[in-house]
């Protein structure tokens, strides 16, 4: 799991008076409870340890400036998750955002017999969480690795209560489905041709593991199949936990206590508005893309709401959880949920240079202009549109369109793969092209004796690699492993001892 909260979980009121009165020891204390989780959580929606950390510090700075704001204070562990992920939904809408270097997974001291259980585990793990939507990978990691209950994730998600409810007991039945699934498959492949033919290769895809469902459920042979019951805290307990930096502690209690840095603080801060009226973060809003370019509209008089955008994987992560992320969930799905860091460790320090803020209501600001959500305890705001002109009458021809047309802007394409055997050599280049349009690329992770790492942008056409190496340990006969992209495209590669 992702750990327990401890003393703190009855400890948010004086944390939260203590925050309130600028006490610098309660904000320390705070870090020192929540951040770890925090950054587990936004690593799993980022999928980046530069960008999880620059989201963790932001929450904290504005969690110091906000807590008045709070009305709630013994539910100051949610609010701080409502926070982190306005904060990384924001990120995640940025073009400029840092990819590519996945956190190391926090160390376990385990045998090698006991590591070998649990990644049969997480592969169960995985491919079951696979069958779920990106919101709902969400929120179970949420209610069960994180320990928050349904009021916490309506805040969070910025849903109604009896939304959330709806969510989090569908989301409870779709996994236990898809975890049944996945059991019969991994014990009784043999018993079915369909299943066998289904399950090839292990972690199951979304759509593998979506079609086991369907198929468990239409099938005389696996129905009938008893299986025993998996809690799911039991399940998730297996998933890897992004390991917070050690030298992040000083950074983020820096800038937010620095009073050198109190503009910069002002202005992260107001990154996180607006709030509703119990003081929690309105869900963040994702920006049209040149919508101060367009010419203004006729008036057609007050809208009478504002769709709210949805956001967040997932999450498998996503975190990790690229498992997380809810919201919309084609945007989502490889984003949310519990998912290993995959990949190599990244080298370097982990420490996250401070940016520097500009106005959130600049048209050159990376956070959205705030609009009102679809809370149910808050009505939008209503919204005028600028009157246009009328443009004066004339009798006279108009003038003949142009003969040329603006050029098109390139469109995105397909990312092809294809799989590669190391041989006796100890690694192998899996190929990459971009076929109908450019394809920004990354490896999202790897199961099996391989490991692999990377990211990057093709245009049409062109092609690249990824090298792939084979993992250490003890090794006999012919080895396949998988190595996995953000498109959902796979490369098998396999080599002998």
């Amino acid at each position: 799991m992702a750990g327990e909260p401890g003393a703190a979980q009855n400890d948010d009121l004086r944390l939260a008076d203590s925050l309130r009165a600028g006490d610098v020891i309660a904000l320390t204390e705070v870090y020192d409870t929540y951040a770890p989780f925090l950054f587990d959580y936004c690593h799993g929606l980022l999928r980046d340890r530069v960008e999880a950390a620059g989201a963790l510090r932001n929450t904290v700075i504005s969690a110091r400036e906000h807590v008045d704001r709070l009305t709630e204070p013994e539910r100051l562990r949610g609010w701080l998750y409502a926070i982190a992920r306005k904060e990384c939904m924001r990120r995640r809408d940025s073009p400029n955002r840092h990819t590519g270097q996945e956190a190391p997974e926090a160390e376990d001291e385990l045998t090698s017999e006991q590591l070998a259980r649990r990644e049969e585990r997480r592969l169960l793990a995985h491919s079951a969480l696979a069958a779920l939507n990106g919101r709902q990978r969400e929120a179970i990691d949420l209610s069960v690795r994180h320990e928050l209950d349904e009021v916490d994730l309506s805040g969070i998600f910025g849903m109604p209560l009896e939304e959330t409810l709806a969510l989090a007991e569908k989301a409870r039945e779709d996994l236990a489905a898809a975890l049944r699934a996945s059991v019969i498959a991994q014990n009784h492949w043999k018993d079915c041709p369909s299943v066998a033919a289904l399950t090839e290769s292990w972690p199951l895809s979304p759509q593998t593991s979506a079609a086991l469902v369907r198929h468990v459920d239409n099938c005389p042979v696996c129905g009938a199949r008893e299986t025993p019951p998996v809690p799911p805290d039991r399940l998730l307990s297996v998933l890897p936990i992004a390991a917070i930096p050690a030298d992040l502690r000083l950074d983020v209690l820096t800038a937010a206590t620095a009073e050198d840095r109190a503009g910069n603080r002002r202005a992260i801060a107001a990154w996180t508005e607006p709030f509703d009226e119990y003081g929690w973060p309105l869900p963040y809003q994702q920006t049209a893309p040149r919508a101060r370019d367009r010419a203004p509209a006729r008036r057609r008089g007050p809208l009478l709401a504002v769709a709210a955008v949805g956001v967040g994987v997932l999450v498998l992560f996503g975190g990790a959880m690229a498992w997380l992320g809810g919201g919309d969930d084609s945007r989502n799905a490889s984003a949310t949920g519990p998912v290993s860091p995959g990949g190599s460790t990244p080298p370097g320090g982990s420490t996250v240079p401070e940016p520097v803020p500009t106005d959130p209501t600049s048209p050159t600001s990376p956070s959205p202009s705030p609009t009102e959500s679809k809370s149910p305890s808050k009505s939008p705001s209503p919204t005028a549109s600028k009157t246009a002109s009328k443009p004066p009458a004339t009798t006279s021809r108009p003038p003949a369109p142009p003969t040329t047309s603006a050029p098109k802007p390139p469109q995105p394409g397909t990312l092809s793969v294809s799989g590669c055997d190391m041989g006796r050599s100890g690694s192998c280049t899996v190929r990459v092209s971009a076929s109908g349009g450019f394809v920004d690329w990354r490896v999202t992770g790897t199961s099996g004796p391989v490991r692999a790492g990377g990211s990057g942008h093709l245009d049409a056409g062109e092609s690249g690699g990824v090298r792939v190496s084979r993992a250490s340990g003890f090794c006999f006969g012919q080895q396949t492993g998988t190595v996995y992209f953000s498109s959902g495209a796979s490369a098998t590669v396999t080599y002998r001892c």
